[in-house]
């Protein structure tokens, strides 16, 4: 008579305590969606997506991993404000600064973003929401495959006006600015428009930026609390919000509570 056959251990149920805190933590997130829906929105949300190289870091991932689980939170943040109604979105996708990063990680994150906007002009939801899609940066820089990937979202979407996204990319505040300043001192030189006619209608509407209204939220993730030469013109009004979450780690609940701390802060001014 042989041996009895080993019985596989029977799987772990999860634990009471981890099955509570996922209990509380949907009935939370479902309050603080009606909460939000029953106040005013911010209309244009800007938003600093850092934390993908530390995220990766910190679960065994490689940089490129990082930066393609940063790209999937993307795309349900794109989903979040859609479904609570924020008509234009701003995300901060790389500096002019991250051009001093490593080769290796440059041409992924080219390759990825060449990826994006060429989903971009085809994704059902966007057309199905008329989703105008731009990028805004110093373009010249970026590689040809990552311009034609932007030239065709553009093209694609360039008749929509429901929603707005725009991608930040090879940007910087300071030098959007100085480009700025430019332009309109060429404006001065030709005798097109004179010194005392300048004011901040004028550099405004000689921004990236020129035809969007200003940030009323800028959130930024990873703890950092700084806007890192981010819209700095567009943002001297805005609301600023920090979270301590790596970008690819944000949910559902950390996005409706920036909202929420934003409504919180205009209903206290009683703005």
């Amino acid at each position: 008579m042989g041996a009895p056959e080993a019985r596989k251990p029977a799987p772990r149920p999860p634990s009471i305590s981890r099955a509570v805190a996922g209990a509380f933590r949907d009935a939370t997130e479902r309050h603080l969606f009606e909460r939000v829906k029953e106040s005013p929105l911010p209309r244009h949300v800007a938003i600093i997506m850092d934390g993908n190289r530390r995220f990766a870091a910190g679960h065994g991932l490689l940089v490129a991993d990082g930066h393609r689980k940063g790209k999937d939170t993307l795309e349900e943040l794109l989903d979040w404000c859609l479904e609570i109604g924020i008509r234009v979105l701003t995300v901060y996708a790389l500096s002019t600064e991250n051009f001093s990063r490593p080769r290796e990680e440059l041409d992924a994150l080219m390759a990825l973003f060449a990826e994006s906007f060429r989903q971009v002009a085809t994704d059902e939801r966007v057309h199905r929401h008329r989703i105008h899609v731009r990028a805004i940066g110093n373009l010249a820089a970026l590689p040809s495959e990552v311009r034609n990937a932007i030239a065709e979202a553009e093209a694609a979407t360039r008749d929509y006006s429901d929603y707005y996204y725009n991608v930040a990319i090879a940007y910087g505040g300071r030098e959007e600015i100085v480009e700025a300043i430019r332009q309109i001192a060429e404006d001065v030189r030709t005798g097109k428009i004179r010194p005392d006619q300048i004011d901040s209608k004028m550099v405004s509407d000689h921004l990236y930026t020129a035809d969007i209204p200003d940030p009323d939220l800028v959130f930024r993730t990873s703890g950092e609390e700084r806007i890192s030469n981010f819209l700095l013109w567009q943002a001297a009004y805005a609301e600023l919000y920090f979270a301590d979450v790596m970008w690819p780690g944000l949910t559902r609940l950390d996005f409706l509570q920036a909202i929420r701390a934003y409504q919180n802060r205009h209903r206290r001014f009683g703005e």
